[in-house]
C-alpha cells in the first residue's frame, strides 16, 4: 500500500517536497494546511507537512526529526498587515488556511495588546477584505499571496510574526514539519526518501526562486532571500526545543495542550538526541 502524503502548495514547501511525488511507493497530494490537519484526523493521509500546533492538539502524533519549515527572524509568507499600529489594533482577522499561524499571531500580539480579539475569516474569504468590512486593525495572511503581497510596492506596514517571535524568546520559529499519524510505522525507505526530497530542494533553491519572480513578476533577489536566507529547513536539535516552547505559550492562551510530547521519529542518519 502507497504512503499517503499530503504538503501544502506554497513555494515554502519546494525545498522539502521536491519530486516526492516520484518516490517509489509514494501518493502525494496538495492541500492547504487546515485541510491536510482535516484529512491527518480523518485517516485519509498518513503523514503532512502540516502546522505544527497540531502535534498540541491530539495525542499519539510523531514527526520526522530534521526536516522542517521555519524561520529565524522575519519570513515574508507570514504578515499580520496593519491598518492600525500595534497597540491600537482592538481587532485581527486570521487567515483560515494555516492554524499554526493563527496561534502564532495571537501569542505574539497579546503580549503586545491587551484584550486584542481575534476572528477567522469565513473559508474562502479574502482576510483583508473581511478586515476592512469589520474595521478590524489588521489581517492574517499566510504563503505565497502573503509574500507577494508583501513584496509589492506600496503594501501595508506589517508586524511580522516569526520576526516577533524571535525576539520574544531568542528562538526559530517551526511553521510545519513532517507529521504522521497515531498507527503508522515509517520504515526506513519512507524516510530516506523524504531525505532525498530535501536534498533535490536544497540543489534547487536558485531554479525555484526564478520560477517564482517569473510567475509573480516580482525581482529576484527577494525571492532568492525568502527560500535561501529567511527559511530554514534543518534545524537540528533546537527543532525540540522551539516545538516545546510554542507548545507552552499556545497553551496559555488555551490553543493547544500543554500535556503532549509527540514521538519523535528519526533515521539512523537523525539519531535522536541522548
Amino acid at each position: 500500500m502507497a504512503l499517503r502524503v499530503g504538503t501544502v502548495p506554497y513555494l515554502v514547501a519546494r525545498p522539502l517536497n521536491l519530486g516526492l511525488e516520484s518516490e517509489p511507493g509514494f501518493e502525494v497530494a496538495r492541500e492547504v494546511p487546515a485541510r491536510l490537519v482535516e484529512r491527518l484526523r480523518a485517516g485519509t493521509l498518513d503523514v503532512a507537512l502540516v502546522s505544527s500546533i497540531e502535534l498540541f492538539r491530539a495525542p499519539g502524533y510523531g514527526y520526522i526529526a530534521g526536516p522542517a519549515i521555519a524561520g529565524r527572524g522575519y519570513v515574508a509568507s507570514v504578515q499580520v498587515f496593519l491598518r492600525r499600529p500595534v497597540g491600537a489594533l482592538r481587532s485581527v482577522v486570521l487567515d483560515p488556511a494555516s492554524r499554526t499561524s493563527q496561534a502564532l499571531a495571537q501569542v505574539v500580539l497579546a503580549r503586545r495588546e491587551a484584550g486584542i480579539v481575534f476572528t477567522e475569516a469565513p473559508a474562502g474569504r479574502d482576510p483583508r477584505r473581511e478586515a476592512e468590512e469589520r474595521d478590524s486593525g489588521g489581517w492574517l495572511r499566510i504563503g505565497d499571496k502573503a509574500l507577494v503581497e508583501a513584496l509589492t510596492p506600496g503594501a501595508p506596514a506589517t508586524l511580522n510574526p516569526s520576526a516577533a517571535w524571535a525576539e520574544d524568546t531568542g528562538l526559530p520559529f517551526i511553521f510545519a514539519l513532517w507529521i504522521v499519524r497515531p498507527g503508522v510505522e515509517l520504515r526506513a525507505e519512507h524516510l530516506a526518501a523524504f531525505d532525498r526530497a530535501r536534498a533535490r530542494g536544497s540543489a534547487a533553491i536558485d531554479a525555484l526562486s526564478r520560477e517564482a519572480a517569473r510567475d509573480w513578476a516580482l525581482p529576484f533577489e527577494p525571492c532568492r532571500k525568502y527560500l535561501a536566507e529567511e527559511c530554514l529547513y534543518d534545524l537540528g536539535q533546537e527543532l525540540e526545543t522551539s516545538l516545546l516552547r510554542f507548545r507552552d505559550e499556545a497553551a496559555r492562551l488555551g490553543l493547544c495542550r500543554g500535556d503532549i510530547l509527540p514521538h519523535r521519529i528519526a533515521s539512523e542518519d537523525r539519531p535522536c538526541p541522548a
